[in-house]
């Protein structure tokens, strides 16, 4: 999820967030609910009652670490760059997505060559394109489940958010269950 200030890139982009914190939510509450309906569906399947649902799911624990990544300048596909200006830098939007940022440098502006390769014309860094978080409970038997079974509950989560409305920027998710 980018976020940005800027009244042109707020025009040209509805749906970007306007803040770090408005992002970084938005990002937080997608995987925490997703999560929440995995785990509501098992216990469901199980055919417990939604009040002892209601009970298990206030004893867990969904912490998101999501780094937004900033778009002051905004192009739409590489062959929008060339019209940037000298110096400024932008992301490169695709169908709603950052796909790439352009990056000047030495007060060159970024603009593509004929094969649309541009050493300045940079992937989205790692640390934008990655969610970390942990899973914690208080319930005595999700507290004894087995790695297995939390990978099983991330697996599903990832595919829900793979299938979803925001499947662009799942579908080639991956997650795994780590140990304490």
């Amino acid at each position: 999820m980018a976020y940005s200030s800027a009244n042109e890139v707020l025009a040209r982009v509805p749906g970007i967030a306007t803040s770090e914190t408005g992002a970084r939510g938005f990002v937080e509450r997608l995987v925490k609910q997703t999560v929440i309906d995995v785990l509501s569906s098992q216990a469901r399947s199980a055919l417990l009652s939604d009040a002892v649902v209601s009970v298990i799911l206030s004893q867990l624990t969904v912490t998101v670490t999501y780094t937004p990544l900033m778009c002051s300048n905004v192009r739409f596909g590489v062959e929008d760059v060339d019209r940037l200006q000298m110096k400024e830098s932008a992301c490169i939007i695709v169908d709603s997505t950052v796909t790439a940022i352009c990056s000047t440098d030495a007060g060159r502006p970024c603009t593509p060559v004929p094969d649309n390769v541009d050493p300045k014309i940079t992937p989205v860094p790692s640390p934008h394109l990655t969610i970390s978080g942990s899973l914690s409970t208080t319930n005595i038997i999700m507290a004894s489940w087995s790695r297995a079974m939390w990978q099983s509950v991330v697996n599903r989560a990832i595919r829900m958010l793979a299938f979803g409305p925001f499947r662009r920027h799942f579908f080639s998710a991956i997650a795994t269950v780590g140990g304490n």
